[in-house]
């Protein structure tokens, strides 16, 4: 039968074809030539066809020896693909990742990584939780592991804090509001505004930027709607609720639809720093060990990657 054919023997037709020669052949297989020319006849005898022409001087190949001469350059390729695909220079790792963000974060530093972590160690399966600084800087501290993007004014004292990159920010106001279209705006005159604010930025640690940038505006006096979603906060800023501060790129598109104006404050820019925090006492996993051996190597590759 057919589908009983050893794969030695055609190993042995492979290389016989290959070398052009019996001898070489042998040697090649560190087998002797009786037991190369051997297997050949076996194979011979399997397919029922000739597959060299015997007695001339010349090797030759017969037509169907060259077609399965061919079949089998196929076979053994793919062999050696799958040695190669496992024996690749990066070690496998398996297991569950954890990455806690803050919401809406535009990184190509963190896409190029979550890209390039994935083709090395196809196996980890990620799980990314999107929560604000606050809670995810409690949480490492708690739990003394943990890997957390957040947003801070500065680094905690406790953690291990990588400032990856800064994001920028920008007071913002709905379509109705009396300032929507204006060019520039006085610090003063925001200060008695209605103030739309993130829950984590008015309670708590205040760890989210928006709470020091707030602060050094002179808001959140008068407060007319509070959220810990951002998605929740820019809703009622285009509702028309009151001003509020929105990162750069999750306004964006309200922008260009005309639902929000961002309101340029003179000589008062407004941006926070997007840190990579861990805890020092914590024994991470591999597959987390290497993350952070990532985004470090890419830091070093493209330093101006945000």
């Amino acid at each position: 039968m057919l589908n009983d054919i050893n794969l030695n023997l055609l190993r042995s037709f492979f290389m016989i074809a290959e070398e052009r020669s019996l001898t070489r052949a042998a040697a090649r297989l560190n087998m002797s030539q009786p037991s190369v020319s051997q297997a050949l006849q076996r194979l011979e005898e399997q397919l029922a066809c000739q597959l060299v022409l015997r007695g001339s001087r010349k090797f030759e190949l017969t037509a169907r020896g060259q077609r399965v001469y061919q079949e089998c350059s196929e076979i053994f390729r793919s062999v050696e693909r799958i040695g190669q695909l496992t024996q690749e220079r990066y070690v496998e790792e398996f297991g569950e990742l954890r990455l806690q963000i803050i919401s809406n974060l535009e990184s190509s530093l963190i896409d190029e990584a979550l890209r390039l972590y994935h083709q090395r160690h196809p196996s980890v399966t990620w799980v990314i939780e999107v929560q604000n600084s606050q809670e995810t800087v409690k949480r490492i501290q708690t739990e003394k592991c943990g890997i957390g993007l957040c947003l801070l004014a500065r680094p905690v004292f406790s953690l291990n804090c990588e400032l990856l990159f800064r994001e920028d920010f920008s007071v913002y106001c709905g379509a109705e509001h009396p300032f929507f279209g204006r060019k520039e705006v006085e610090k003063r005159e925001l200060r008695q505004e209605s103030f739309v604010s993130f829950t984590c930025a008015t309670k708590g640690m205040g760890l989210e930027p928006m709470t020091v940038l707030s602060e050094s505006l002179g808001l959140g006096e008068r407060i007319s709607g509070e959220s810990p979603n951002l998605e929740e906060v820019r809703r009622m800023i285009v509702a028309g609720l009151g001003i509020g501060i929105l990162p750069v790129t999750a306004a964006q598109d309200e922008v260009a639809k005309g639902l929000l104006w961002p309101l340029e404050i003179k000589d008062f820019p407004l941006g926070a720093d997007v840190f990579l925090v861990t805890h020092p006492e914590c024994e991470y996993s591999p597959a987390e060990q290497r993350f952070l051996e990532l985004v470090c190597e890419l830091r070093g590759l493209y330093p101006d990657m945000h």
